[in-house]
This record gives structure tokens, C-alpha cells and sequence, in this order.
């Protein structure tokens, strides 16, 4: 489990910048225009950062038998290239959804639809959350939405499903309040897509009424009784 919950380089706290400068990343070395950089001064861009993290979330995904998005999620985020927070999160969800999604009964050729997934998802910028007023998890769970119902901005319905799955998974993020937990954030937005599928789309993916976070501790910002999910 990668226990960093800031700089990937170093650990130390983010700032977040009062208006957005150019830096380089740390390790591609290109430079960007950005919000936040650690008390050290290091940057990592979202390409780097969710790198590994994109790679082994499908690599794992295709091979899973996992009926349950919960069960499997819960499993890749014990792994070193996922962080406590960050853009990773953003393919995480949608995958999840997608593999649990197949293994249920649903149509999709699998290793097309996460191939799809990785790369829509890694467009969702990190801090979207705070800067945009649109969680990436809400957002990748709208994304797997619409590769499952082949949605385009020119389709009907298809449309319609993946604004409403985003909208959905958003408005019960968002009402849990700040600060942002990549891992309380995940979980809603498939919890949220579990009983849109259902409803919408006909199939019934595995569940689970309780769900005990075990990455609490590694949280600085942590809102604890807050969170439904927080181990008590």
C-alpha cells in the first residue's frame, strides 16, 4: 500500500497556489501550468502520477472475476502505484464499475471498454474536485456509463444516462462536504452507479450494505464521523 498522502516525491503538504504558475514535473521534466506544488516546491503532472496506477488498474480489471466494484476497488488501492489521493482515482472508478458490470451478466467486450476507460479517464485533470465543482470519481462513473450505452454528444438517451449517472454520483459526493477523499469519493460514486445500473440499464451488480474504510489513518484530512465509511 503507498502510504503518501501529498507529494509523491516527498510527502510534505500541498499548497495550493493563489494563481497558477508555470513548473516543471518531476519526473518527465515538462513544465505546466499549475495550482499546487508541495512545501518543497516539487510537482508531479498527472501523467506521471497515475501512470502505474492506469497500467495496473486495467491489467487487473481484465483478469478479475470480481462481481462486487466495492471488493475489487478495495483491492487495487492496497497497491503501491495507487496513492491515497490522486488523478488514478479517476480510472479506478469507471473500471471498477465496468469490470463488475461485465462479470454480472452485462453486454461489453471488456478489454475495449477499460482500454477506452483508461484513456478518458486520464483526461480528468487532478483537483477537479476544488477547481472545476465536479469530483473526478462522480465524473468517471459517468464515463463508464456512457461506454457501456455507446453514448456520443449526438446520441438521445445515451446522452441523457451518463449526465444523469455523473449528476447522481455528484450530488451525494458533494453532500458529505470537504475536504476531498479520493477513497470516500470512490466509493459513493460506485455505490451511487451500482443502483443506477439497476434501475436504468437492468443489471443488478453485487453490492454490499457496509463498507469499512481501511485507509482512514493514512488520511491527514480524514472528516472521520463524517464519513459513512469510516471504521469506527
Amino acid at each position: 500500500m503507498n502510504f503518501k498522502n501529498n507529494c509523491i516525491i516527498c510527502n510534505k503538504d500541498l499548497m495550493y497556489l493563489k494563481e497558477p504558475k508555470e513548473h516543471k514535473c518531476m519526473i518527465c521534466g515538462k513544465e505546466f501550468l499549475v495550482d499546487s506544488i508541495c512545501e518543497d516546491g516539487h510537482y508531479v503532472c498527472d501523467s506521471c502520477h497515475s501512470k502505474d496506477g492506469a497500467a495496473m488498474i486495467k491489467e487487473i480489471c481484465i483478469h478479475s472475476s470480481d462481481k462486487n466494484p466495492i471488493k475489487l476497488m478495495e483491492k487495487i488501492m492496497k497497491e503501491p502505484s495507487i496513492h491515497m489521493h490522486g488523478p488514478e482515482h479517476h480510472v479506478l472508478v469507471g473500471a471498477a464499475i465496468l469490470t463488475a458490470y461485465k462479470n454480472c451478466g452485462g453486454n461489453i467486450e471488456l478489454k475495449s471498454a477499460l482500454f477506452e476507460m483508461v484513456r478518458r479517464g486520464q483526461q480528468v485533470p487532478g483537483g477537479v474536485c476544488g477547481f472545476w465543482g465536479c469530483c473526478g470519481a462522480a465524473v468517471s462513473s459517468g464515463i463508464a456509463v456512457s461506454i457501456i450505452t455507446g453514448s456520443t454528444p449526438l446520441k438521445n438517451e445515451e446522452w441523457k444516462l451518463s449526465n444523469l449517472m455523473t449528476s447522481k454520483a455528484l450530488k451525494a459526493i458533494g453532500e458529505f462536504g470537504g475536504p476531498r477523499c479520493c477513497k470516500r469519493d470512490s466509493f459513493t460514486a460506485v455505490n451511487e452507479a451500482c443502483d443506477f445500473i439497476e434501475d436504468n440499464l437492468k443489471v443488478t451488480i453485487e453490492t454490499q450494505e457496509e463498507i469499512n474504510c481501511k485507509f482512514s489513518m493514512y488520511n491527514q484530512q480524514c472528516i472521520k464521523g463524517r464519513c459513512p465509511y469510516f471504521n469506527r
